[in-house]
């Protein structure tokens, strides 16, 4: 993707360690809690599924806000999607998802602590050189204040990517069934939004060399 090379926007130490260190298999990312001695480690890379973009512009966002649930049941506007002001080439793009491991015990049972770490829509391949935070189409980086970071809300702890275009479209069975209503099932993994457990609430791209 392209970059703006602002310092604000720039990945502090801490976040861009992560960021590599969780597509890293074998890296060490923290340790388990109230264990110091027993690590969380980055186990395998897998490949999700693949998300068509075919207008280039990427919505990063969650499908639903529990704020909107009155309006979703209505069928009345709600807030526009956070679409990122970067767009991408359109095409077809693989999600990949990093997993960890952290065994544990929990009331005597020992548990192998499998969770994912991150999840990343690949955009390119080539190396990274470094990372900033992804604006959206409506934020204004003069407008940042000193630790600012852009971001999407989630309070089901769920975000996506999807095809701005399509966002409508592609939201829609997600707010059926939180409005308790079944959703019908026209939509799969090439074209449905990504679906991450754990999204970073800051959308993030790379600063490809």
């Amino acid at each position: 993707m392209e970059w703006v090379g602002d310092a604000r926007l720039a990945a502090g130490p801490e976040a861009a360690w992560y960021l590599e260190a969780a597509f890293t298999p074998g890296a060490h990312i923290g340790s388990v809690y109230d264990d110091p001695m027993t690590p969380i480690v980055v186990t395998r890379i897998e490949e999700l599924t693949t998300i068509r973009v075919p207008s280039g512009r990427l919505v990063v966002d969650a499908p639903w806000d529990d704020d909107e649930i009155w309006e979703y049941g209505r069928g009345l506007p709600t807030r526009p999607p956070r679409e990122l002001a970067v767009s991408i080439p359109p095409g077809v793009y693989r999600v990949e998802i990093a997993w960890t491991t952290g065994p544990y015990e929990f009331f005597g049972e020992p548990c192998d602590g499998v969770e994912t770490a991150a999840t990343r829509l690949c955009v390119s391949d080539d190396p990274v050189a470094g990372w900033e935070m992804a604006l959206g189409v409506d934020e204004d980086i003069d407008r940042l204040r000193a630790g600012d970071k852009p971001r999407f809300s989630s309070d089901a702890n769920v975000g996506c990517f999807a095809d701005a275009g399509a966002w409508t479209t592609l939201s829609a069975p997600f707010r059926k069934v939180v409005d308790g209503i079944p959703a019908p099932r026209d939509t799969d993994g090439m074209n449905g939004p990504g679906r991450c457990r754990e999204p970073h609430p800051s959308a993030c791209h790379r600063r490809n060399r």
